[in-house]
């Protein structure tokens, strides 16, 4: 039984002082919400000033006197004449100080993150947060039998219905890989880009491998909206990957991409996750002037072929366990660094994306409560515009559980709760309510106030379990796991998104080949049933 059900029907100690009121109140959804995407963060700032400044200069000697590996013709093509040194002997390209400042300056700050649907447009800018989904894992955990089993294009068209209807995911991010088509990246790459577009409107992400796919997603998208061109007049998929393969080099394929997108006057969108006492220095200080280089690299790279581009700035700084080497997501160091790099991107007017939810726990246990909280707190606290929190994602990135997905969009608008803040004003105040409740009925549970706050003012999880001891016995005693899967269960047996006309669809599954089968696009499949 799911939890929306137990709220409803499971048996609770009576009170006085308008319940039922209240209950009403609720049921006509007049009131406006607690929360909402785009909310600003920005208030937790763990660099001074001074700090800053210091990373920013040492990133910028580490790109003119270090430079970035690897560069390919295409960006020699556009980086030589507009400055940048050619190392020949080391085939590194160095990006001289006042150009990369420059390029800083002519760098869009803000742009319109298009959904599929345009009710779920989101405007990018400043420090509002955006919560949305990645990863790229290669395995779930499965419920029914506990156990990891590769990951699947039906999974992934699974995530995008939930994350469609899940209410605190603003954008989706590709989960996870199509293990069965990974030895063919054309057919990967056109499939999960349908799989995507088929489970959810709103914005989603691609990362691509080849830069030669871009236009033949494109071209389908076009054949969704009916002609060409209609996919670039309002893009609602962004194409990336991880341009730079640390410390300071690029890699080739994601770089192609990053350069296709730049001249398609598309957003890059990018993650650059130099790894502390790994593929970074150790010192955490260290670790944010590299990946900022690096990243910095990139945004050059975008602005150098088309100026004003617009880049999800993924400076993604990543810790090491420091025992074994092995990558830890859920850190309290990794809270610290993502937050710092928030803090430093915010500084320089950046678009920021930052990693959070990486629990390096196996299950959706107590280790993943903490550690998907603190990182993905410190990274809306400090003002990230994209927050990719990872939601479900466990084993250091190498699994995801649906599960997961909806505990962890409980969790996401807790975090934007705290974001809002508190309103203090005359009416918060609330000197008069006090007054009246004092001389009067001695409680607060009926007045008018709480009435209209109810929905207004607080948050309600439809997972987390808010019964009494003696409610959650009499009902099964289930933990937030069976719960979650409950929720999960209802969600997939029903929400299957069709915004893709049934003549739109048989048109794209014509002219690309489409691995998803219309019979489990639809209720009748019972594969969550």
């Amino acid at each position: 039984m799911c939890s929306d059900t137990l709220r409803e029907e499971a048996p609770r100690a009576r009170r006085s002082g308008g319940r039922e009121a209240r209950k009403a109140a609720r049921a006509g959804g007049a009131a406006k919400r607690a929360i909402w995407p785009g909310m600003s963060g920005g208030q937790y700032r763990p660099l001074s000033e001074s700090d800053i400044r210091r990373i920013n200069d040492t990133a910028l000697m580490i790109l003119e006197n270090i430079g970035i590996g690897d560069p390919s013709q295409d960006l020699l093509e556009v980086a030589i004449p507009a400055g940048c040194i050619h190392d020949r002997e080391h085939n590194r390209i160095r990006f001289p100080r006042a150009l990369v400042e420059d390029l800083i300056a002519v760098a869009a700050t803000e742009y319109v993150m298009y959904g599929v649907d345009p009710r779920h447009d989101q405007e990018i800018k400043g420090e509002r947060v955006i919560f949305s989904t990645s990863g790229e894992a290669i395995s779930i955990l499965d419920f029914a039998s506990g156990h990891y089993r590769p990951s699947t294009l039906v999974d992934l068209y699974d995530a995008a219905r939930l994350a469609d209807h899940l209410e605190n995911i603003h954008a989706f991010g590709q989960t996870f890989i199509a293990s069965e088509l990974s030895g063919d990246v054309p057919l990967h790459d056109i499939n999960i880009a349908y799989a995507q577009l088929a489970g959810t409107s709103k914005p989603f992400a691609l990362g691509i491998a080849m830069a030669d796919n871009v236009d033949t997603i494109i071209a389908m998208f076009d054949t969704f909206r009916g002609r060409e061109g209609a996919f670039l007049e309002r893009p609602f998929c962004t194409f990336g990957g991880c341009p730079i393969v640390s410390p300071l080099r690029f890699g080739s394929d994601n770089l192609e991409v990053l350069i296709k997108t730049a001249r398609l006057g598309l957003t890059g969108d990018i993650a650059v996750a130099a790894q502390a006492g790994a593929t970074a220095p150790a010192a955490l200080a260290g670790a944010l002037a590299q990946t900022f280089a690096e990243t910095l690299g990139c945004l050059c790279v975008t602005n150098l072929i088309r100026p004003g581009s617009a880049l999800n700035f993924g400076m993604w700084p990543f810790i090491s366990d420091l025992r074994t080497g092995a990558f830890s997501g859920g850190s309290g160091e990794e809270a610290l660094v993502i937050a710092a790099a928030a803090q430093i991107c915010n500084h320089y007017g950046l678009i920021t994306s930052m990693p959070s939810g990486m629990s390096d726990s196996k299950l959706m246990d107590a280790q993943a409560g903490y550690e998907k909280g603190i990182t993905t707190l410190a990274a809306a606290l400090a003002g990230s515009n994209m927050v990719c929190h990872y939601p479900g994602m466990l084993g250091s990135l190498i699994g995801m559980s649906f599960e997961g997905m909806v505990i962890d969009d409980d969790m996401a608008g807790n975090v934007m709760r705290v974001l809002r803040g508190i309103e203090v004003n005359d009416a918060t105040l609330s000197y008069d309510v006090i007054h009246d409740t004092v001389f009067g009925a001695g409680h607060f549970l009926g007045s008018a106030q709480t009435l209209e706050l109810m929905e207004s003012e607080y948050l309600y999880p439809h997972t987390a379990d808010r019964r009494t001891p003696g409610e959650w016995e009499h009902s099964g005693k289930q933990d937030i796991l069976e719960l979650a899967h409950g929720r999960t269960r209802r969600i997939l047996s029903t929400h299957y998104p069709e915004h893709i006309d049934p003549a739109v669809d048989a048109s794209i599954r014509s002219r690309f080949p489409i691995r998803l089968e219309r019979a489990d696009m639809a209720p009748g499949c019972r594969r969550w049933s």
